[in-house]
């Protein structure tokens, strides 16, 4: 899926706004799109697409659910 299908794009909740060090995270059918908050003048900017299971066992890794 390209990075144009993702949809409901959203700044996470533990950026830094003075360091300017945010992500946006995107959703489509079964995947997370991960992109650079800074590039937002960037037409067509970098996209990580992760499958969304995979993204599921990365924040539980990061808040420590096993």
């Amino acid at each position: 899926m390209g990075p144009h299908k993702l949809t409901g794009w959203r700044k996470s909740s533990h950026s830094h706004f003075e360091e300017n060090a945010c992500i946006e995270i995107g959703t489509g059918p079964g995947v997370v799109g991960v992109r650079d908050t800074k590039q937002a003048a960037v037409a067509a900017r970098p996209v990580l697409v992760y499958s969304a299971g995979a993204f599921a066992a990365f924040l539980a890794q990061l808040t420590g659910e096993r």
